[in-house]
């Protein structure tokens, strides 16, 4: 069977007209060359090359035989190249990790919208308020809350200035009347998310550059996002969520922003993914649609909030 490395080396040596500068050109001895040639000529049954002392010239089989070996070199260059293009469609299996509330109520009508655009792409879509490990879970990207700190992984910023926010529904208020300070919050009934067995009943607020720490407490906990939401739309309580999780609600009108010149946690979202060379062009393309839809829901907030001297 002819070798691929000993065609090649035959069109060099035929185009350079020595054994010595083709073998420099791969960083070859020449008898390895001449070795090659030998082999190739073997395989062939013919005579590729006329040798002598001083030069190197092809033989008329040889003069024959050229074209066809550069024609296979160039077919399988032109094949490497196109395994290595973008495909014009998006195809194959994308996994996805993502919160439970944001990958219900934001992520998954965008991303049902993105398979739409793509119908040769598969998505597997896992929700769950535990965190991924993009290293050991069957993943390929995960959404994320927090400041990333983990050198050990890419995060690319989704909305670099989201914050919580304290929200309620109108029904609740109207029942229970408005707090206007955080201290205010003693008094009412908040709604706790519970995570490996910590309740997070410390509620974090900042005003002109200063932070205070409020402990809060309430009858319903659960260690469902999603479901603190949904509670607080059924005026049930308080809540403290992520702007991204809420603020369709509070475009909607069932759940109002309250102790607005206060700002919570600052808990930017981010894609991960583990390695930068994962980036497939499905993931570089979903990236890119979530960043303008997530840029047009911080728009939203700074609506909401644009005072100055108030970040926290």
């Amino acid at each position: 069977m002819v070798r691929i490395d000993d065609l090649a080396l035959f069109v060099r040596s035929a185009a350079l007209g020595s054994f010595s500068n083709a073998a420099r050109e791969v960083d070859l001895l020449p008898a390895q060359v001449s070795a090659a040639i030998k082999r190739l000529e073997r395989e062939l049954n013919i005579r590729l090359f006329a040798r002598s002392t001083r030069s190197l010239r092809l033989t008329a089989e040889g003069e024959q035989y050229l074209p066809y070996a550069c024609k296979v070199l160039q077919t399988l260059r032109e094949g490497r190249d196109l395994l290595h293009q973008e495909p014009t469609g998006l195809h194959g299996l994308l996994q996805i990790a993502a919160p439970s509330d944001l990958g219900r109520n934001l992520l998954l009508p965008w991303i049902t919208e993105f398979r739409h655009d793509h119908p040769n792409l598969q998505v597997r879509l896992y929700l769950s308020d535990q965190v991924a490990d993009v290293f050991k879970d069957p993943v390929d990207v995960a959404f994320r809350y927090g400041v990333m700190d983990d050198a050990s992984y890419v995060a690319l910023p989704l909305a670099a200035d989201n914050h919580r926010v304290v929200v309620a529904s109108p029904e609740y208020l109207a029942r229970h009347g408005r707090p206007r300070t955080p201290a205010d919050l003693a008094g009412h009934d908040c709604l706790t998310f519970v995570l490996r067995g910590r309740v997070y009943d410390k509620w974090r607020f900042y005003l002109d550059g200063q932070r205070q720490v409020v402990g809060v407490s309430g009858s319903l906990t659960s260690d469902d996002a999603e479901v603190v939401r949904r509670l607080a739309i059924a005026g049930e309580g308080i809540a403290y969520k992520s702007w991204l999780d809420v603020c369709r609600d509070v475009r909607a009108g069932s759940l109002e922003v309250i102790l607005k010149p206060y700002r919570g946690d600052l808990i930017p979202l981010h894609l991960i993914c583990p390695h930068r060379k994962q980036f497939s062009p499905a993931i570089r393309q979903l990236y890119e649609r979530l960043k303008t839809r997530c840029e047009d829901l911080q728009q939203d907030y700074i609506d909401q909030f644009d005072r100055p001297g108030r970040a926290g």
